[in-house]
Parts: C-alpha cells; structure tokens; sequence
C-alpha cells in the first residue's frame, strides 16, 4: 500500500472520528505565528531556561529523571506544547503553573535557546527488535500505519512544523508518552494523529520503539 494512501486514511479517519469536533490545540500555525517563533531572542531564553534546567538538563544526575531533554528539540515544537500546556490542551500539574506565568514572548525565546543547544548523546540499549525497526522504516500496511520516519526522520529529527525529533531522547519518557495517546490521557495531537497510530500498536512495540529512538544519536 502506497505511504500517500496511508496517511490519507489515518487523516480520514481522525477528521470523521468521535471527538473530532474538539480542537486538539488552540495554536494556529499561521505565517505570523511561525516568525514569530523563528525570531525567538536565544539569549533572553538562556536567561529564561535558568528555571527550567533542573528538571530538562541534560546531565547525568538527571538521566533517569521522568522529564524530557529539551536540548536540540525543534522550536516549534516546544512553543506549541508551552501554548497547549498554558490553554489547557495538554495537562500537566507542573507545566500548568509554570506555562500560566509565561508571555508569547517568553515562551519563543526559551524555545529558540533549547533548539541552539546540542542534543543529549544518545544513550544506547540492548539491541531493539527487528519488527520496531520496520515500524520505523516501513510501518505497517496491514494496520495502515506508515513509517515513523514519515513525520519523524529517517534519523529521529523530526519536522520543521511541530513534529518532535525523538532521537537520543529518554526511552522512559517516550514510552510514557505513546501510552499517554494510547489512553487518550495526552490529546494534544492535531488530527488525533499520534492516537491513532498508538492505538494500533501493543505495549511491547511502543516500549521497542522508544528503545529504538533512545538509542539514535540526534
């Protein structure tokens, strides 16, 4: 099955699927809105970042940690999540508070200083399974599940829009994240995309491919 048909399918079933009539987020991706973003001042975000280090620094101390390296991550991408977080799209009892005091302005500058900094080297795990690297590089057709690396890279560094790179980030925190959308606890994703996906794959596949990821260098 071609990837086209795939995705065409996946999109088809989020847009007419229950729920469907409720915005995942209240960001819109306008021009306005992405140069805003790519303006982003890094060095008051650095300035900014100071509150955020002791949970997302990427450091030994905090390798176990349950929160995400944000070093490297896309722009983009952590602006819509401070948005969502600040709106009540994604819910998180700390992200709530801390997004609530924080302006537009704050929330692209911090955005802009993470995406300057190098990504967390990745750390390797035993070796993953075979089927969790054809979900990467092939999907499924008989799920109609396309290939991560259509949204996410062929090497893990995802999208310019608001698609996450995933490489070298925790295997906790990813597999924690999928189980999230596989139980509709995380809906934050635009056209219930991640939701979809999750729900066809097992407990197992989403711990092989958090695995998979954890173990690419960024």
């Amino acid at each position: 099955m071609k990837t086209g048909y795939v995705l065409a399918g996946v999109l088809l079933a989020a847009v007419n699927g229950p729920g469907a009539a409720e915005p995942s987020t209240r960001l819109a991706w306008t021009p306005e809105t992405l140069a805003f973003v790519r303006n982003g001042n890094a060095d008051r975000g650095e300035v900014l970042a100071e509150a955020c280090e002791g949970c997302h620094a990427a450091t030994p101390e905090n390798a176990d940690s349950e929160f995400p390296y944000l070093q490297g991550q896309l722009a983009n991408y952590l602006y819509k999540q401070l948005q969502d977080y600040k709106t009540g799209s994604r819910s998180n009892e700390i992200m709530v508070g801390i997004s609530a005091g924080m302006s537009d302005e704050d929330m692209a500058d911090v955005s802009a200083w993470y995406r300057r900094q190098p990504a967390a080297p990745a750390r390797k795990v035993d070796e993953v399974s075979d089927a969790a690297r054809a979900l990467v590089n092939r999907g499924d057709s008989t799920r109609m599940l396309a290939p991560c690396a259509v949204c996410h890279g062929s090497s893990g560094h995802g999208q310019a829009q608001d698609t996450p790179a995933l490489a070298a980030q925790k295997a906790t925190y990813l597999e924690q994240t999928m189980l999230a959308y596989k139980s509709g606890a995380r809906h934050n994703d635009i056209y219930r995309r991640m939701r979809l996906i999750v729900q066809q794959l097992s407990d197992e596949e989403i711990r092989q491919l958090a695995r998979y990821y954890a173990g690419l260098e960024h």
